[in-house]
């Protein structure tokens, strides 16, 4: 099975504007980018098409280069938004966690501040999960996989993807084997893996032969390859998965169908005034 992330993602955003029809006015998501480059213009205009199918407003404030934190601070802060986001990453000179710390748990729909990971790490009820790990779930839970007792690898273990997948396949039971530049063998994760998800944006880390025949691979992962945007699996993978995800077209439509889901989930516990 190969899935189709486009169309996941599409059921999801269909959900979120059902119950978004629900409010009293359309939600406004706040998305703070500091000296855009020309993949992040166009990662935001697909951020912002998505809104629109969520049945939200994304309200772009974008700021120069000279920002320093304290002004991206105060973006955030500012009223008249009920969700707020930070498209990473921000520039070298500003101080990134003081940045993410500043957004209220309350409006933390991509889960990046400090505080809400904690809730989220704590398996506290109601914790949001990051939108990349939620993604991951989804796709497992679309594709018909268990992960209750099954044995996982998880290749990276960085903030945005490895980390809170790690979270989030332990806390659904699954046997987790954490694969880093650091510790783990890949090969010898791979081997008796179950569950593979990878997101370290090494392109071809991933070949066939490391593979369990019949593992469910979730490539979380991006590169750059010329003029091609590939993931960290190689391509021929799908021969050996039951099921795969390809980059583009996987898990990332589904990563910011999440997002909506999560400032949905939000907004429903404070109602929109």
């Amino acid at each position: 099975m190969i899935v189709d992330g486009r169309a996941l993602a599409s059921e999801i955003l269909a959900d979120v504007a059902r119950r978004a029809k629900a409010l009293r006015r359309a939600p406004v998501v706040r998305a703070l980018v500091i000296a855009p480059s020309p993949a992040t213009e166009s990662y935001l205009k697909i951020k912002k098409a998505r809104a629109q199918e969520a049945g939200m407003t994304l309200e772009e404030v974008v700021l120069p280069d000279t920002a320093t934190t304290e002004d991206a601070v105060a973006a955030l802060r500012a009223p008249g938004a009920d969700a707020v986001i930070a498209q990473l990453p921000l520039p070298e000179h500003i101080d990134t966690t003081a940045v993410l710390d500043a957004i209220p748990r309350a409006k933390d729909a991509d889960v990046l501040s400090r505080a809400a990971r904690a809730v989220f790490e704590a398996g506290e009820d109601g914790a949001l999960m990051p939108p990349v790990a939620a993604a991951v779930m989804h796709v497992l839970a679309h594709a018909g996989v268990p992960v209750s007792g099954k044995r996982a690898a998880v290749i990276g273990a960085g903030w945005l993807v490895g980390g809170p997948v790690i979270i989030s396949l332990r806390n659904a039971g699954a046997l987790v084997t954490v694969v880093t530049k650091e510790e783990g063998s890949l090969e010898g994760a791979l081997r008796d893996a179950d569950i593979v998800v990878s997101g370290t944006g090494v392109a071809g880390l991933i070949r066939p032969e490391l593979l369990k025949k019949g593992v469910a691979l979730i490539d979380a992962g991006t590169a750059g390859l010329g003029a091609k945007v590939v993931g960290d699996a190689l391509p021929a993978c799908a021969d050996v998965a039951s099921v795969f995800t390809p980059v583009p077209g996987g898990v990332g439509p589904v990563a910011v169908a999440c997002l909506y889901e999560n400032a949905i989930e939000l907004l429903e516990r404070k109602p929109v005034a």
